[in-house]
């Protein structure tokens, strides 16, 4: 049996305090069920916004999508986690990704390192934050027990096998980062090579207990009659995809709001995705194709 849907809101656009928990409560009333932040220079901080956001809501709960794990000291995030999730009544979900945009790193003075070696520092972060939250001597609490939802986010396969060994979300991006690209350029996969990356993290995870919840970040949200139009600023901007290509990307929702649904129903059958995020900009044209989905 399928896993009922569940909705994120990715909020990436920073404001002032009455807007920022205005956004919120709008994502709350539209009905999403977790309200996210990323953790990229010149966005918002990750722990303080979801401490706004839970002032100003109620039911959603609250994760970062995805902390960037070279940018923390293992102990240092520990005490930001506990609490967060203490000062949000236990609403926390921690996401945590091996970081892809160097320029940031640049930026804030820390080492990016290799592929290998990011991987390395994603595992123990979460060896230390799992060690130290599970410790009863850790103070400062976490108010959720025996620990705060974990989700892992990334597509290589050292990355998936940590997702598959430790992880209760695991999340997949639907692109993969251009080589040699700094700024963190992305490019899309097909959804032949998202097959094929989903297989890879089921082969990893045959040994868990608990399956966990798949989620997709959803790159691109239009309820319209052509398709065709919505995509084309799209791929005007990525080299080598056509439009009928577009229109076959697992992250990419356009359509009528009877296709969009179809849609993301099949991509459950053929992936597993459960937990679907949508980027800010696309919050209110969402909602239809969310409140669809909702219970099915």
């Amino acid at each position: 049996m399928s896993r009922p849907f569940r909705f994120g809101v990715n909020m990436i656009v920073p404001a002032p305090a009455a807007e920022w928990r205005s956004k919120c409560r709008r994502a709350e009333e539209l009905g999403y069920d977790v309200i996210l932040v990323p953790d990229h220079l010149g966005m918002v901080a990750p722990f303080p916004a979801l401490v706004a956001a839970a002032e100003a809501t109620e039911r959603p709960r609250l994760g970062t999508f995805v902390l960037n794990a070279g940018f923390w000291n293992p102990a240092l995030l520990a005490r930001e986690v506990a609490t967060t999730d203490a000062l949000t009544g236990g609403r926390l979900e921690l996401g945590l990704g091996a970081g892809y945009v160097q320029a940031e790193h640049d930026s804030a003075g820390l080492p990016y390192g290799s592929p290998g070696e990011r991987v390395d520092h994603l595992r123990r972060t979460v060896d230390e934050v799992e060690r130290l939250l599970g410790s009863p001597d850790h103070q400062p609490q976490p108010a959720q027990k025996p620990r705060v939802p974990l989700m892992i986010g990334g597509n290589g396969d050292r990355v998936l096998r940590l997702t598959a060994e430790r992880a209760d979300i695991a999340a997949f991006t639907g692109a993969r980062p251009v080589p040699g690209n700094t700024a963190g350029k992305m490019l899309p996969v097909t959804a032949e090579e998202l097959d094929e990356r989903l297989a890879r993290y089921r082969e990893l995870a045959q040994g868990r207990k608990e399956p966990a919840e798949l989620n997709l970040l959803l790159q691109m949200v239009a309820v319209t009659e052509d398709r065709e139009a919505a995509v084309r600023p799209l791929v005007e901007r990525v080299p080598d995809v056509t439009v009928e290509e577009a229109l076959e990307l697992p992250l990419l929702v356009v359509g009528t709001l009877k296709q969009t649904v179809a849609q993301l129903l099949a991509q459950r059958e053929r992936y597993g995705f459960t937990y679907l995020t949508v980027l800010e900009p696309y919050m209110e044209a969402f909602a239809p194709v969310m409140a669809e989905l909702r219970g099915r």
